[in-house]
């Protein structure tokens, strides 16, 4: 059986070893055995698991401490050469040389700083001593308590020393059957000492940067790196160990890294979307486990929503930047203030702009722009816009008559969407037929001068649209000798067509 090492755990874990009379030889060998096969997956070192063994006797004894073995084969090599000590059950003074010397942080051999620190103590549960204060002395200082008993005696003592969970924490276990166990014992001191050895950073729209701890130096091989779309979603989370993470069918994308690299920038990523990603340490000399995490990258957010322009009835709207990967529709809804009824649009994923029509002049529409994307999320974004009002094409008609038979004719009008003026003037004497006369003006003249009108000529000026003619204003010029005489408009009428 090809055995996987376990690079998932950074703490330092020392085991408290009954090694007193009470203790055969033959179930001190195997308490020594369970250990051996409790161990042998952790990666040892200064990054990762740190060992230490301390055995009661009448004189406790202190066999290795954290920094003598980083390697498997040193720490199982240790362990077949251990005889037990024999005498009293003096776990007390064990404790304390526990907590002054190994367990306490910042010494030469001791416990690292920051990092997690567990006691595991294995006993035949005779004759425990007064371990109830020293034990709750660790426990205050941050050492975790995990106890193993091979005997059935002493069960509220030792329930009352364990870290909860009591039952994650505290194994009863005939000594034949300790194998039983393994797995479950080890599981908590992993939960304990587990770190994060993937590490996903610098999160963006379209990449991320993925960390990881160089456990291939010094070893041939190379790491494989897999990553692909979650289908079902999720958020982005911690790394562990483990398997690589489901990614609901779809394809992953696959490289390759030198085991002299811990890092590296995954890139061309969609907005919005959750990612899994592994790493595989591969090498012919140890079998790591895979470490597996996921991470959500940033959505694209509307960076700008405006107003383009704004007419009588009419407004057009524009947003951006585009997003047609991750975006299915963009849904408009708007509505006069405050309280106007809605109306709403949609348009394609390729649409950054839309013209809202059938406005009410001289109104202030609240305009919301949701962005639909593939992920089932909406982003939206609010501008405030306010139609024209309305103006009118044509207004204050003045005719200033000029001499005797001509007449200076201004007004003020708006050329917005005009095609120009329509002029038209006829003599109002009793004695001839009336004759009409007409000009035709662009939009960007607001005054001519006709000459040679007959006496009480009525003057009209209507505006020219793409597809009629609009209302006009008519008054009459009085011409009197002498004199210039200014006209104001004095009624106002539609001209036929």
């Amino acid at each position: 059986m090809v055995l996987v090492m376990l690079n998932c755990c950074e703490g330092d874990v020392l085991f408290l070893l009954d090694s007193s009379g009470s203790v055969t030889s033959y179930e001190h060998a195997r308490m020594l055995s369970f250990l051996s096969e409790l161990l042998l997956p952790f990666s040892l070192g200064r990054d990762q698991v740190r060992v230490g063994l301390l055995q009661v006797g009448t004189k406790p004894r202190l066999e290795f401490s954290f920094n003598r073995y980083s390697t498997q084969s040193g720490l199982q090599g240790a362990l077949t050469n251990i005889r037990p000590l024999r005498g009293d059950t003096n776990t007390v003074d064990a404790l304390k040389m526990a907590k002054e010397w190994v367990l306490r942080p910042g010494t030469s051999d001791g416990a690292r700083k920051g990092l997690p620190r567990v006691l595991v103590w294995l006993t035949d549960g005779v004759k425990p001593g007064d371990v109830i204060g020293p034990m709750a002395e660790l426990r205050e200082e941050g050492v975790a308590l995990l106890v193993v008993s091979t005997g059935h005696s002493n069960y509220k003592v030792l329930r009352e020393v364990v870290t909860p969970p009591v039952e994650n924490h505290l194994h009863f276990v005939d000594i034949d059957d300790m194998g039983i166990i393994t797995k479950d014992l080890r599981d908590a001191i992993i939960e304990i000492i587990k770190a994060e050895r993937l590490h996903v950073r610098d999160v963006s729209t379209n990449s991320a940067s993925l960390h990881w701890r160089p456990v291939l130096s010094g070893l041939t091989g190379h790491y494989e790196i897999r990553f692909g779309e979650v289908s079902t979603g999720g958020s982005g989370g911690g790394g562990g160990s483990g398997t690589s993470p489901s990614t609901g069918g779809n394809q992953y994308q696959r490289l390759i890294q030198s085991t002299q690299l811990n890092s590296l920038r995954l890139t061309d990523l969609k907005p919005d979307t959750t990612y899994s990603v592994s790493l595989i340490p591969e090498s012919n000399e140890i079998t790591f486990n895979t470490l597996s995490t996921t991470f959500t990258t940033k959505p694209v957010e509307l960076m700008s929503l405006s107003e383009i322009f704004s007419g009588e009835t009419s407004a057009r709207v524009s947003w951006g930047p585009l997003q047609p990967d991750t975006v299915t529709s963009y849904y408009i809804e708007y509505s006069t203030l405050p309280r106007g009824n809605l109306q709403t649009v949609t348009v394609g994923r390729t649409q950054n702009s839309t013209l809202l029509r059938n406005l009410q002049p001289g109104s202030t529409y609240l305009v919301t722009v949701t962005a639909r994307h593939t992920s089932g999320k909406q982003k939206s974004m609010s501008v405030k816009v306010c139609t024209q009002e309305v103006t009118p094409a044509l207004d204050d008609l003045q005719l200033t008559t000029v001499g005797s038979a001509s007449v200076q004719v201004d007004w003020r009008g708006s050329t917005a969407g005009l095609r120009g003026y329509w002029l038209t003037w006829e003599g109002q004497q009793s004695s001839a037929a009336n004759q009409l006369s007409s000009l035709y003006l662009p939009p960007d003249s607001l005054s001519t001068r006709l000459t040679h009108l007959p006496p009480y000529a009525r003057v009209c000026v209507s505006p020219i649209y793409r597809t009629a003619r609009g209302d006009g204003l008519c008054c009459t010029a009085q011409f009197h000798s002498g004199e210039s005489r200014k006209t104001k408009v004095i009624w106002v009428m539609k001209l036929a067509m």
